[in-house]
């Protein structure tokens, strides 16, 4: 497998493959190996140095939804990290929370096994990276000078800029609740959870806003707009000394920026009669050896509120300033709840009991090297998945795989009322039934790219995409890509003109899943035991002592 220590070779330099994915996330990972599994020469170009994306990134916490719809590749991931820690002798077969490295490593040793070449450090070229004829893709070059030629092209990143580039239509933001018919698009007129729960002033004594508050009008219920649900990083943390690191202070920490924060702990304090844990400030996921996964929690938690409308068009350099002001922010946030003394003694000294845990992200001190892009950009492809495919219209005739998470939204805006009250808008949780997920979301407009998988900015509704974003159904995304792509090859036709059956019955044979059940998920798992165990189980175990021959 080509590893980092090839980039001065590659300067310069042109290579062609049948398969390019660009975009080293849970979801590029997958559609590369299922790529190559099919005997496709296969490159996986990854602009940071790390695969996996959240899934290694600190998102250990997975979001399941109902665990029975989660098949394919994204079941035989979990499957190899569930052998990675051994839990066999716990009876159990799926390691549904790994650590960040333990993920990683099984991933890489996957690519491997599948003879994909990994390329990290390659990052598009930010303008005209992409060259095209006519309907087709045909290159793409990368910024240390290297030119990729492929048959068939995925853009698996979080932001979807080898599909801006090669003139695919998309959108981000919000829809309006007229665009597509969807109750739940838009503005939302009420936002319950991960709010303030009493009230609390947005001023000042001085009259001034406070930080982390927008000056900008809320706007109207059902409206469409262009900000963008909350990012975060996935912290990993820990209570073991012996593997802790202290919270760090940012070089440019300022305790003013987070006097909402001291407000809103003694208003909730007062409200419910004692101090915030640190699982209601910070949602803790336990997760082996001691760590856990911290998100978001409540009124003002993690989650950098507003800061990130930026993201998804910006230039390079917009979006490294973003993500450091995120870092700033977070580890702010972190130094201040163990630290400040307008933070009660309890919550302080509970804190204070936690701090990075010293053997993950080793190469970035410790902390999350992905950023949690929630979402970024969004294919507008031929079909776009609305609202009812999540709710009424839950099969497909053309299914590569099942999605059951909450309609999920994090907050998207921080405001004041004409009252002076603060108050976060956006967050959005209403359960879906376990549903299909086309192939559709896939593919672009058949008039804009004929070779092109787009299975992380897939073509869905903001509504739609807050369930179906969830890292499993990337990698069962990645997994159809790959057969798509084989497909698409074999034939010599477009990526809109493969035949679905065919798909739909490799995808089972992989233990791909298109029905709710656990007995389902148990006969794709024993088809992924059978295809990828070296030592699965036989009716007598090659060493059993054999009964002598008889003359």
């Amino acid at each position: 497998m080509k590893t980092l220590a090839l980039l001065t070779l590659l300067a310069g330099s042109a290579y062609s493959y049948d398969l390019v994915v660009y975009g080293g996330t849970a979801g590029g990972v997958m559609a590369a190996i299922s790529g190559a599994r099919r005997g496709l020469s296969t490159v996986l170009i990854e602009p940071g140095q790390h695969v996996g994306g959240m899934v290694t990134g600190g998102l250990s916490g997975t979001d399941v939804g109902k665990i029975e719809v989660i098949g394919g590749m994204a079941l035989e991931f979990y499957w190899r990290a569930g052998r990675h820690y051994q839990v066999d002798r716990h009876l159990q077969q799926l390691a549904w929370m790994p650590e960040p490295g333990a993920g990683e490593q099984v991933m890489r040793q996957m690519l491997a096994d599948a003879k994909v070449t990994l390329l990290t450090g390659h990052r598009l070229v930010e303008k005209k990276g992409v060259e095209k004829q006519g309907k087709r893709i045909t290159a793409i070059r990368t910024e240390n000078g290297a030119r990729f030629e492929g048959k068939i092209f995925a853009d698996c990143t979080y932001e979807g800029d080898l599909m801006a580039q090669a003139g695919v239509s998309y959108t981000y933001g919000r829809e309006g609740r007229a665009q597509y018919g969807e109750s739940l698009a838009g503005i939302q007129d009420h936002t319950e959870n991960h709010n303030f729960p009493t009230d609390i002033s947005a001023y000042d004594s001085n009259g001034k806003l406070l930080p982390e508050i927008s000056a900008a009008p809320r706007g109207n219920p059902g409206d469409a707009d262009k900000r963008i649900q909350a990012y975060n990083f996935r912290v990993i943390a820990t209570k073991v000394k012996e593997n802790r690191v202290p919270w760090p202070k940012p070089a440019n920490y300022d305790p003013n920026r987070y006097a909402l924060l001291a407000r809103y702990l003694k208003a909730t304090a007062e409200y419910i009669g004692r101090p915030l844990t640190v699982n209601e400030v910070g949602l803790i996921r336990v997760i082996p050896n001691g760590k856990a996964d911290l998100n978001n929690r409540g009124g003002f938690s993690t989650d950098y509120i507003g800061k990130n409308y930026e993201y998804p068009e910006g230039s390079y350099s917009t979006r490294a300033r973003i993500w450091q002001d995120h870092i700033d922010y977070q580890q702010g946030l972190y130094y201040f709840l163990a630290n400040d003394p307008q933070v009660d003694p309890q919550t302080r000294a509970e804190w204070a009991e936690w701090g990075l845990a010293k053997d993950e992200f080793t190469d970035t001190n410790n902390w999350p090297n992905q950023l949690y892009v929630r979402e970024a950009r969004r294919m507008v492809g031929d079909f776009v998945a609305t609202q009812k495919d999540l709710q009424t219209e839950l099969t497909k005739p053309d299914a590569i795989g099942m999605g059951s998470y909450n309609s999920d939204s994090h907050n998207v805006q921080r405001y004041a009322t004409p009252e002076g009250i603060v108050l976060n808008e956006g967050n959005m949780e209403v359960p879906v039934k376990p549903y299909q997920i086309p192939y559709r979301v896939l593919t672009p407009k058949a008039s804009e790219a004929e070779n092109l998988l787009v299975p992380v900015c897939f073509s869905a509704s903001h509504v739609v995409y807050s369930s179906m974003r969830m890292e499993p159904q990337y990698m069962i995304l990645g997994h159809a890509a790959g057969i798509a792509a084989a497909q698409a090859i074999a034939k010599g036709t477009s990526v809109q003109n493969i035949s679905i059956p065919d798909l739909q019955k490799t995808l089972i044979a992989e233990g791909g899943i298109f029905e709710q059940g656990l007995e389902i998920q148990n006969k794709a798992l024993a088809k992924i035991r059978a295809n990828h165990d070296p030592i699965r189980p036989r009716t007598k175990a090659p060493w059993a002592r054999r009964e002598p021959k008889k003359n």
